[in-house]
């Protein structure tokens, strides 16, 4: 947030592959008057730009610091296999680790997955990027394995991606500094999660112009007017349904000619 005197506004980092745009939205609906700014940063440097104070909270993916930082795990994504459109594995739905013993797989030095051991063979370097692997890809190099956002953001028209079984996987978490915490957070917290504007567990947010005090707590009951009780909204009602009936005894109409023939002249 910006200083005391000035306009406040949301600073909101996020890394590749990451869509907020809904949230976006939603916040732009909710919040006219604080305008939202976004910055793509690189995911390894989204917890430094978080500590420098240049943004307020970030969409990062784990694992966060859970020393430093509060974090909300979001979604986890599924890991898929980028190759070109003739590779071998495009004849099925799924690809297994071992599928890709004969393929170098490429790991640049930004990936996000948590490797304990990488399928295929390694390339003599490591990319320095997901973007100049994906290059490498397509230049028929080796293959590539990454979340299926980065395979979508990277998409070209001569590669295609499968599904990768028993391949680590990596998870989406909206994150902020500890102990900075603010009412603006909150709200966007509020939005991530799916809460409606009235959520009480989110801040209370004041009545929409022309709404009162009282629709606002839910709509309390407001009090009779004066002279009419709810007692004697009820007699009155009991005595009205009385004459409706028909019935004979206290309440029916006198001179009841129903059922009584119409005498000719």
């Amino acid at each position: 947030m910006t200083g005391s005197d000035a306009t406040p506004s949301f600073r909101l980092a996020y890394v590749p592959g990451v869509m907020p745009d809904k949230w976006v939205r939603i916040w732009n609906e909710r919040q006219p008057d604080v305008p939202l700014t976004l910055t793509q940063v690189p995911a390894v440097a989204a917890a430094e730009r978080l500590l420098d104070g240049d943004a307020d909270a970030g969409l990062v993916r784990t694992p966060v610091d859970r020393e430093v930082f509060s974090a909300i795990p979001l979604y986890t994504e599924q890991t898929v296999v980028v190759v070109p459109k003739d590779h071998l594995v495009t004849a099925v739905d799924e690809v297994a680790p071992e599928d890709l013993d004969d393929d170098i797989v490429l790991h640049p030095l930004d990936d996000v997955l948590d490797w304990e051991s990488l399928p295929g063979r390694p390339a003599l370097e490591r990319p320095a990027t997901t973007a100049d692997a994906i290059e490498l890809v397509a230049a028929g190099i080796g293959v590539l394995a990454v979340p299926l956002s980065l395979a979508r953001l990277h998409h070209r028209k001569d590669l295609t991606h499968r599904p990768l079984k028993d391949a680590p996987e990596s998870s989406v978490a909206l994150a902020w500094p500890e102990a900075a915490k603010t009412d603006l957070i909150e709200d966007f917290i509020g939005i991530v999660r799916g809460r409606t504007v009235n959520s009480t567990r989110g801040r209370q947010q004041p009545p929409a112009r022309g709404e009162s005090a009282d629709a606002d707590r839910g709509g309390a009951r407001r009090k009779p007017a004066a002279g009419k009780s709810a007692a004697g909204k009820s007699a009155a009602g009991k005595s009205a349904g009385a004459k409706r009936t028909g019935k004979s005894g206290r309440g029916a109409p006198k001179n009841d000619r129903r059922g009584k023939p119409r005498r000719r002249s």
